[in-house]
């Protein structure tokens, strides 16, 4: 079976076509330094040629409002189009637990405008949203660093590895479309102040953490609610502690 994973040379998008092509499928990496490019539309309709599943896991380069809707609402419409007039059958889109929970953000706004469009695109699909990768601890700790010191809410996620959403990705792409939502989270549900703190600890950064519920993740309060699934999502099995044992970061 032919499946093209757009955003194929990304942190996902390698994982997933690794998995897949061991499967015996062909699958191909599309994204612009493979020559195809979802915004302006550039090599779509040469990499869908055949094609009966399509797996989008691209992201915005700019989390700025404007620049992440544009992004999403234009590379959705080209996707889209393109995958109807390939008579793509099966339409898979990677998207984030909680999106219609934290409308406050411009990038989880335009994450719910790109999944209505599938939603609307009557090509059968599945959007498997999934939470926080352990893989991105960094980032979020450096948006929430003033100074010395870094402000985080208390709120309960549950993240996961990377590799877990990409082998979760791979069962929903060998699967029938679903037509539906599907969640799928890391199997413990853990404070975020608190996994901040020790990924920081095992890359022997001191910096204070400052725990407090008013503290802004990208731009909007948390609750315990905001970036964990329902009751009926899938979890993935590897362990913070696991994961930060045998990651670079706890390896220094």
């Amino acid at each position: 079976m032919k499946i093209v994973v757009i955003g194929g040379s990304g942190l996902i998008g390698k994982n997933l076509v690794g998995k897949l092509r061991q499967a015996g499928h062909e699958a191909v990496a599309a994204s612009p330094s493979t020559g195809v490019d979802s915004v302006t539309g550039v090599g779509l309709e040469q990499a869908l040629e055949g094609t009966q599943v399509l797996v989008d896991v691209s992201n915005s380069p700019s989390f700025e409002d404007k620049a992440v809707l544009d992004f999403f609402e234009t590379s959705g419409r080209n996707l889209l189009a393109a995958a109807k007039r390939a008579h793509v059958r099966h339409y898979v889109a990677l998207s984030v637990v909680g999106t219609e929970r934290l409308l406050g953000s411009g990038y989880f706004r335009a994450k719910m405008v790109q999944e209505e469009l599938i939603k609307a695109s009557a090509i059968p699909y599945t959007i498997l949203r999934a939470t926080q990768f352990f893989e991105f601890l960094g980032a979020i700790a450096q948006s929430s660093t003033q100074g010395a010191q870094v402000h985080l809410s208390p709120a309960l996620v549950q993240p996961m590895a990377a590799e877990d959403v990409a082998s979760a990705l791979a069962d929903v792409v060998l699967a029938a479309p679903a037509n539906a939502t599907l969640e799928v989270a890391g199997p413990e549900k853990k404070p975020l102040a608190e996994l901040i703190r020790r990924y920081l600890s095992a890359n022997g950064k001191s910096l204070e953490i400052r725990v407090d519920a008013e503290a802004p993740y990208f731009g909007i309060r948390l609750d315990d609610r905001s970036l964990t699934p329902g009751d009926g999502a899938r979890l993935m099995p590897t362990r913070f502690e696991h994961w930060l044992a045998r990651s670079s970061a706890g390896s220094r």
